[in-house]
């Protein structure tokens, strides 16, 4: 059947994502560093690259982005983000009062003259998170007119063309923390921030299935004709093998990609997780994938093993250790292990 969180996991989400917000480190009314330290170098993307002030007037793109800078209490530094309302639950999450406080510059895609018209002093987006050759929005682009920018770590290219992805997904949602935290002198509250993100994937892994119930997992985005995945450098692949999966695209050097059913076929998962966002509802892709013929063999469609997880969750996050939690409840319960099936 169609999964989302049953209400015990939701709650056990709501409860991943309230630690988040405890604490005067992460208080959306706590002030940034002190803006005479001076210049800061950080690594982003393999680049040294170093801002002389701390950016007062910074835009986002994308939720996971924005809710970063929320999650460190950094919404006083921003100019607004730009986002599309259909990338998730926006209520009830630990940050809400940084959307009712920064400025949602619009619902469609980010341009430079939006950022110009922001009189934003830095960008923080990503490679197709934003930043794009197509639409003359690079950061490259973006120093010609005296903005900075940071770079979405999980979005970095790795030198194979346009493939992205330099480290783990979950190292990629540290390391920005950490950038983020030097940027504007909140070390301490990102360094705390990751601390309970790491204890809240600890304690989920220790939960999780393990050796032969390990089940196999396939993340599906959208697309008929050939699905739109997550290869091993986007945040599903941790958020998959964290709660106890075993993602069957693994082995694809890139984050985000197309791939052939007959791929997915041939690996046969036994559980699919829906990417729920846009205009195709969950409901939608489910029927689809349940009345696809080639995959009626498929183990997760035989048994109706599909769960549910916004797109906020599964894109680089402040969500992504919560979305842990609530997968490795789900795996832990579907009754998954091929030992099990005949």
């Amino acid at each position: 059947m169609l999964r989302s969180r049953s209400a015990a996991v939701a709650a056990a989400l709501a409860l991943a994502l309230t630690l988040t917000s405890c604490g005067a480190e992460v208080s959306s009314s706590a002030a940034p560093g002190d803006d005479s330290a001076g210049a800061v170098t950080l690594d982003n993307c393999g680049q040294k690259v170093t801002f002389d002030t701390r950016p007062e007037r910074v835009v986002t793109n994308d939720v996971g982005i924005t809710e970063m800078m929320f999650a460190l209490g950094l919404q006083d530094r921003m100019a607004g983000f730009v986002m599309p309302d259909d990338k998730g639950d926006l209520s009830g999450i630990p940050w809400k009062d940084g959307y009712d406080t920064a400025r949602w510059l619009s619902k469609k895609e980010i341009t430079r003259e939006l950022v110009v018209n922001a009189r934003a002093d830095m960008v923080f987006a990503g490679w197709n998170y934003g930043f794009g050759e197509d639409k003359g929005l690079t950061p490259d682009s973006l120093r010609k007119l005296g903005i900075a920018s940071y770079v979405l770590t999980e979005s970095c290219r790795n030198g194979r063309g346009a493939a992205r992805g330099i480290m783990s997904p979950l190292d990629a949602l540290y390391t920005d923390l950490a950038n983020l935290g030097k940027l504007f002198g909140v070390e301490d509250r990102a360094e705390k921030l990751t601390a309970r993100f790491r204890k809240q994937v600890a304690d989920a892994r220790a939960r999780a299935p393990k050796g032969a119930d390990r089940p196999t997992v396939f993340l599906y985005d959208s697309g008929r004709d050939k699905p739109f995945t997550s290869g091993r450098f986007a945040a599903p692949h941790d958020i998959i093998s964290r709660a106890g999966g075993d993602h069957i695209m693994r082995d694809l050097a890139d984050s985000w990609t197309t791939v052939g059913w007959e791929s997915v076929v041939q690996r046969d998962p036994d559980v699919i997780v829906i990417n729920d966002y846009g205009d195709v509802t969950a409901e939608q892709k489910k029927r689809f994938l349940l009345s696809y013929p080639p995959l009626a063999q498929v183990a997760a469609i035989k048994h109706k093993r599909i769960f549910v997880l916004d797109y906020a969750d599964l894109v680089e996050s402040p969500r992504n250790p919560a979305a842990i939690t609530a997968l490795a409840a789900y795996l832990r319960t579907a009754g998954t292990s091929r030992t099990g099936e005949g």
